[in-house]
């Protein structure tokens, strides 16, 4: 009986210390501060929906003229490291559904996680891996990238179709091949959205992704019905609102009916703030840590 006791003791032990090292690893994933005092938001106006909601203080004259040494063509040399170029190159990446051209920085295998950036019309694989643009946000999101052990796809999207939405699918497949323990985020700007609700309808890239991001994005009306929103994939969204090509009002009713189901999802409104507010001004550290965390 005493060695019974012994031996229930030292597998009661040996259980905690596996829980908490599981624990360990779980809560391990949150990335380092990089220019935090920059990048961060500011002012909270006013939080709703339990805090899920957050509407943050976003002015013209301040975010966009102050920070830029020429306004929205070229930030301060303060906003950017292009230390960042020595992990970055342009490749071409087969995946199941072809090839897709993608500028990346970071692990191509191994990495700690993979974040995938989508972009809108008229864009390519250079404007997610512009360093002076966009108040130096992908600069940001580079460094945090190469920092932390993970990697940073921005593709070249073919098209905003099936066919399109077929090669980010590939890609995220990929991507989860070349790093099997590691999350995979598909972040989507403004028309790169059509790709994120494409995707969502794809139930073997929905299993490979930990998250998404909206940008800027239209509102799915039909979000419930995918196999995103039955897997409760966590989303998070930003938006200016006073967005005059998608309505805020459109994606907060998406949102709201997300977190009514239980999905996991938050929202961060830019207030005065336009239809590109969100590529120049969401947090990305804070973003993609509450998506990790989920």
């Amino acid at each position: 009986m005493r060695q019974s006791t012994v031996h229930c003791l030292s597998r009661l032990f040996w259980a905690a210390a596996l829980a908490c090292s599981m624990a360990g690893e779980a809560a391990a994933l949150s990335l380092k501060p990089w220019k935090d005092d920059l990048f961060g938001y500011g002012t909270v106006v006013e939080t709703s929906d339990d805090g899920a909601l957050t509407v943050v203080d976003y002015q013209e004259l301040r975010d966009i003229n102050g920070r830029d040494q020429v306004p929205e063509r070229r930030v301060k040399a303060a906003y950017v490291s292009t230390a960042v170029k020595k992990g970055q190159k342009n490749v071409t990446i087969d995946t199941p559904a072809g090839p897709i051209d993608v500028a990346m920085t970071g692990k191509g295998e191994g990495a700690a996680f993979t974040v995938i950036f989508i972009h809108g019309r008229g864009g390519d694989r250079r404007l997610g891996n512009n360093d002076w643009n966009f108040g130096g946000n992908f600069n940001r999101l580079k460094n945090l990238a190469l920092q932390n052990g993970g990697v940073y796809y921005a593709p070249s999207v073919p098209s905003f179709d099936d066919k399109g939405a077929a090669r980010i699918s590939g890609l995220i497949l990929t991507a989860k091949a070349l790093s099997p323990d590691a999350p995979v985020i598909l972040a989507c700007a403004s028309m790169g959205s059509f790709i994120c609700a494409r995707v969502a309808r794809d139930p073997a890239a929905v299993k490979s992704l930990a998250g998404m991001v909206l940008m800027g994005g239209a509102a799915d009306g039909d979000y419930g019905k995918t196999p995103a929103f039955k897997a409760k994939l966590p989303v998070f969204f930003t938006h200016g609102d006073s967005d005059s090509v998608y309505a805020a009002n459109d994606q907060i009713a998406v949102f709201r009916r997300l977190r009514k189901a239980g999905v996991p999802a938050r929202f961060v409104l830019f207030q005065t703030g336009g239809h590109g507010t969100p590529v120049r001004m969401t947090d990305w550290r804070e973003t993609l840590n509450w998506l990790f965390a989920q």
